[in-house]
């Protein structure tokens, strides 16, 4: 049985243990509520009633700090959300459970300060490849297991919803509402609202498909970095055309916003044109569901131009029957200095 405690799903008795004693004729149950270690504990060994106890624990404490910061309340509450998803994605980088209580208060107040310079949260989604570098095979499985189990619940979002959710929480670099709202073609309030949405059935998808066996997303995210490592390759190499007649669709087309600039023609041709400029893209990392893939590159500029292009691109693309179907770009904030993005990939 789940329970939705401050917008995350928790066990109905998260993590308490109930100890009997028998004096004479009298029975008396005592409840003993575990401690922030234990609950840290529980939860990075992929118990998340322990994980949703330890939020419920500290919630006042963080949403004062929000408050704090950002005075607004709306705002901090988003604040808050924030932060609860990136404890969830980080909670097993604690390593003093103790201090518990401080490190949420911490990812807080980065959260709001990042609302306040307009710019992402300064604590990335933990990155999948780290996976492959934990030595304990258990350690493997619960972290594996609990990173499948998140991204069959943002499967279950619709693909608007789930765009949104990827965009914002678990995209190598993450854009501001303003950005979402451009690279979207929607307003910053459709933004907003659509976050809000998404937060909420997450949850309920989370809590629907915690019993579910889930996709191996870690495979998905290696398999979808060689696809990038690839493409790469074979631009360099001048099979670039030929690559996307196999792998994308054969209406493939690049968006700005909700405008359709050009079609594969427009892509293969941008893309020739950034060679024949010296400018290199060098693949970061890719995270990807159902039907929305992520790319993050850095951008290497020929010496002579080194303001060519931004230093860093991330691929946005829509996915249909498992082939590029739809693509959008976005780039570091803080890197054009205000100039319009190019239109190349």
């Amino acid at each position: 049985m789940f329970l939705l405690v401050n917008g995350l799903a928790v066990g109905s008795v998260a993590g308490v243990s109930r100890a009997v004693r028998t004096l004479g004729r009298v029975r008396t149950v005592v409840y003993e509520f575990p401690s922030d270690k234990d609950l840290v504990r529980s939860a990075q060994d992929g118990d998340t009633a322990s994980f949703g106890a330890l939020l419920e624990r500290h919630w006042a404490g963080m949403r004062a700090v929000a408050l704090s910061v950002l005075g607004n309340r709306p705002d901090a509450e988003d604040a808050v959300q924030d932060a609860s998803l990136i404890a969830f994605r980080r909670i097993g980088d604690v390593r003093e459970p103790e201090s518990v209580s401080a490190w949420l208060r911490m990812i807080v107040r980065n959260s709001c300060r990042s609302r306040l310079r307009s710019t992402p949260p300064t604590t990335p989604v933990a990155d999948l490849s780290l996976l492959v570098a934990e030595t304990d095979p258990e350690q493997i499985i619960d972290r594996h297991a609990m990173r499948d189990w998140i991204w069959q619940a943002i499967d279950e979002l619709s693909p608007t919803l789930r765009m949104t959710v990827m965009l914002r929480h678990f995209s190598p670099r993450t854009p501001s509402y303003d950005q979402m709202a451009a690279l979207c073609g929607i307003p910053v309030g459709t933004v907003r609202s659509r976050l809000g949405e998404a937060r909420k059935k997450l949850v309920e998808a989370m809590a629907a498909t915690a019993d579910s066996v889930h996709a191996d997303v870690l495979a998905a995210s290696r398999a979808s970095a060689r696809d990038a490592v690839e493409t790469l390759a074979a631009a360099e190499q001048g099979r670039f055309a030929q690559l996307t007649a196999e792998r994308w669709t054969p209406d493939a087309a690049y968006y700005e916003g909700r405008q359709r600039v050009g079609g594969r023609d427009f892509l293969i041709r941008g893309m020739a044109g950034d060679l024949e400029a010296g400018v290199r893209q060098r693949f970061v990392s890719a995270v990807t569901s159902r039907d929305t893939t992520i790319w993050e590159m850095d951008m290497v500029n020929p010496p002579d131009a080194p303001d060519h292009c931004p230093s860093a691109v991330a691929w946005l693309m829509t996915m249909k029957d498992g082939r590029m179907h739809q693509l959008r770009l976005f780039h570091a904030p803080g890197v054009q200095d205000g100039r319009t993005p190019p239109t190349r990939v």
